[in-house]
């Protein structure tokens, strides 16, 4: 892991010349040329739109998305793309490709998993379905709909235009935790790609490139003696004390770590019945920060912690890391062609319904939630600052990230205030607005791969870039080690 943390301080320090000065187009596409993709989307969006909804409705968990991948695979193949399902070790991912003959290889993120408890119906206030768990908090159903509309809107136009390359479509599962990107850059999916393209649902439309922050995530299990809780207590060793001791201990721990680091737990198993001993507990930890480095050596302390608990408590303790992801490497020379993209696209515009079922969503946000007018317009395009802290979340495309360049966007598919992993997420992409958000996504990605198929010398800009951005004694190597992909990771251990 030496080298990586390397690169890491490396990439820091990038801000050469010739990236302030932006990259240098040789034949930037024609207006016929993005009317002729735009077309394609309005054409395709029934279609996204179908994809999306179905996927917002199944709300299936990480490497269990069989009937969302279903969808998304079978609009790939009825558009002429050839599929290789199950890879990397992950029933539920896919690869799908078009190639026009000998060119660049574009790769378009396709992610389709939900998350757990965030069961909400497509309406403005709080309103669970009966019967159902999960919901879209973080719009993966509009951002794998939007990606296989913008690749199939690609195709259509190298087609038409005699166009050489080859267009992937990564179905990715498991974003949420399950670090599913992973294991396809450890299997070297990645590895004769030239750009990567994705994007994410969002609160704004903007094509600003920034870091993340990397993580690792984890299963202690603790095992001890079950006895009567209290006709024998001192007969039994609670698992259930180990966690909470080891809890508690990682709780003090905060103080004494570097700065912007966080550690979130959740007990996911803490025994059956108050009077029986527990003799099986389990939680679930998440150690991030902006460096690797320290992600690594503070998941060692709450090791440390877990096996105090264990030795105070006379009980066992077992660790499984089900994740491990870097920090997002940004490319600014991509992050301004797509800003470009996006800007041709332009903004959203709600129709009245909307607007109402918006101004009424945004009663139940802190301080009423955010300028709703803001999803009509484009932020403005900042160069990426690597030395300051990362954003707030984790993403698996950080490992893609170091190994071939890779730029994204996000588009206001949400009510603008919303929180990441909300009910009101849920809402929001379930209607027109997490829709008409998608739209502009998949025209923008669109666009971006068609001008970088125009100009390869963007690519090679971009291949420089990153290069100085890793470091010059970079190598890649997984954080999730040699481990097969988690695929019951969402299951909590010890359950029936």
């Amino acid at each position: 892991m030496k080298m990586i943390y390397k690169a890491l301080a490396t990439s820091a320090l990038c801000a050469s010349a010739w990236l302030a000065a932006g990259p240098t187009l040789a034949a930037p596409l024609t207006a016929t040329d993005r009317t002729q993709l735009v077309g394609a989307v309005d054409t395709y969006t029934p279609k996204m739109n179908d994809a999306a909804l179905k996927l917002w409705n199944y709300a299936e968990l990480g490497y269990q998305e069989t009937k969302s991948t279903a969808v998304l695979q079978d609009q790939l193949k009825a558009a002429g793309f050839t599929v290789k399902a199950g890879v990397a070790g992950e029933p539920t991912g896919f690869v799908a490709s078009f190639k026009n003959g000998k060119g660049p290889v574009i790769a378009i993120l396709a992610e389709f998993d939900a998350l757990p408890g965030l069961s909400q119906a497509a309406v403005p206030t709080k309103q669970p379905i009966p019967g159902q768990d999960n919901g879209h908090g973080c719009g993966h159903h509009l951002f794998g709909a939007a990606s296989v509309a913008g690749a199939v809107a690609l195709k259509s136009w190298m087609i038409q235009n005699k166009v050489q390359g080859e267009i992937r479509v990564y179905g990715t599962p498991a974003e949420e935790g399950g670090s599913g990107k992973v294991y396809m850059v450890r299997d070297g999916l990645f590895d004769d790609v030239d750009v990567t393209l994705h994007w994410h649902p969002g609160n704004t439309n903007s094509a600003n490139q920034g870091t993340s922050m990397s993580n690792i995530s984890g299963k202690f299990r603790f095992s001890g003696q079950s006895s009567h809780a209290s006709g024998a207590p001192w007969a039994g060793r609670s698992a259930l004390d180990g966690v909470e001791i080891m809890n508690v201990a990682n709780n003090y721990l905060r103080e004494h770590i570097p700065d912007r680091t966080r550690i979130h737990y959740v007990v996911t198993n803490g025994g059956k019945a108050p009077n029986v001993v527990p003799d099986f507990a389990e939680v679930y930890y998440y150690v991030r920060n902006a460096d690797p480095k320290i992600v690594v050596d503070v998941m060692d302390r709450v090791k440390l912690a877990a096996n105090g608990a264990a030795m105070i408590t006379g009980t066992k303790v077992e660790f499984e890391q089900t994740g491990g992801v870097y920090n997002l490497l940004p490319n600014d020379v991509l992050g301004k062609v797509m800003y470009n993209s996006l800007t041709q696209v332009g903004g959203i515009t709600w129709t009245p319904e909307e607007t109402k079922f918006a101004q009424e969503l945004a009663k139940s946000l802190p301080n009423g939630g955010g300028d709703l007018s803001s999803v009509g317009k484009i932020q403005t395009y900042k160069n990426a600052d690597t030395s300051g802290d990362a954003g707030g979340g984790s993403t698996d495309v950080a490992d893609i990230s170091w190994v071939t360049p890779t730029v994204g966007l996000s588009t206001a598919t949400f009510v603008p205030g919303s929180a990441g992993h909300s009910w009101q997420n849920v809402a929001a992409g379930g209607m027109s607005i997490g829709l008409k958000g998608a739209a502009v996504a998949a025209k923008t990605l669109s666009i971006t791969g068609a001008e970088l198929f125009s100009n390869p010398e963007l690519i090679t800009q971009a291949k420089a870039e990153l290069k100085e951005r890793q470091g010059a004694d970079f190598q890649y190597k997984a954080m999730v080690g040699d481990r097969k992909p988690p695929l019951d990771y969402r299951k909590a251990g010890g359950s029936e």
